[in-house]
């Protein structure tokens, strides 16, 4: 289970992302940012943040701790924003926060030497969970204290949003044409032989046995929360079995963008240059 903490304080909005994440200081002195169950995009979206950040943590790849926040919505009263007091007012009981790491910067490849071995762990893994949220206009990685860390798993794992077409997930080709680590001449060969074997049953379980129960709770088609992380678990376990499906689209995108030379400018106006229109 992810370590529970009690929300003290609420100190700033972070308006990079559209569910509007906050700033919030704890009662173990520690400083989160809380991603909200009262958020429009709802409960899953914090479920998705926990299977795949615990996964990819098991897997040895760099993600800052995830705790369950605690929430009083009362420490909104004071907020001058109406869109924050609604958003905590919506969101009382437990919420999901990231450890803060103050003052991480954005991870651009530009500017931060990303290896091959690096680039093709996290390349391989977000066509696992199916990321389409590490992109050229969003890297969701930071760079701090000399080590990258890879943050914002919402967008992943989107079978559990229609749980009836979840096998078609399995086998879908992953788009890897504006990854942001594609020009890093991602080594996918090395990421599949070391991460393959970690993703085990034991892991996925464990990923999912992170979440708690009340988000899991009243899922049509099951019976309870636990038949939900079982299902996450068949879902993980047979994508990573049906990688001849989606490995090799994977490593044509990652083989053209090489050719191209270097790893692209992640930052300006408009489309990158190696993106066909």
């Amino acid at each position: 289970m992810l370590r529970h903490v009690t929300a003290t304080r609420y100190v700033t909005p972070l308006r990079e992302g559209g569910s509007l994440p906050g700033l919030m200081e704890a009662d173990d002195l520690g400083t989160y940012v809380v991603k909200f169950i009262g958020a429009g995009q709802g409960r899953k979206v914090l479920v998705a943040e926990i299977v795949t950040g615990e996964l990819a943590r098991g897997l040895g790849l760099p993600v800052p701790e995830l705790v369950t926040v605690e929430l009083d919505p009362a420490l909104g009263a004071a907020e001058p924003d109406q869109e924050v007091q609604e958003l905590l007012k919506a969101s009382p009981g437990l919420n999901l926060g990231m450890d803060f790491l103050p003052g991480a910067l954005d991870l651009d490849p530009v500017a931060f030497g990303v290896d091959p071995e690096f680039a093709g762990r996290v390349l391989w893994f977000d066509a696992l969970v199916g990321n389409v949220d590490r992109s050229w206009r969003n890297t969701n990685m930071l760079f701090w204290q000399g080590a990258p860390y890879l943050i914002d798993h919402g967008a992943t794992l989107t079978f559990q949003h229609a749980w009836s077409g979840a096998q078609a997930w399995v086998e879908r080709p992953y788009d890897a044409a504006d990854h942001v680590l594609l020009g890093c001449a991602p080594d996918l060969d090395a990421a599949d032989a070391a991460l393959a074997p970690l993703v085990t049953p034991e892991a996925v379980r464990a990923a999912a046995a992170a979440v708690p129960d009340a988000w899991l709770a009243d899922e049509p088609g099951f019976d309870d929360p636990d038949e939900v992380r079982a299902a996450f678990g068949t879902q993980l376990l047979a994508r990573r079995d049906a990688r001849d499906a989606w490995l090799p689209g994977v490593r044509a995108a990652a083989a053209e963008r090489t050719a191209v030379g270097g790893p692209p400018a992640t930052r300006g106006p408009g489309r990158p240059f190696w993106v066909r229109t």
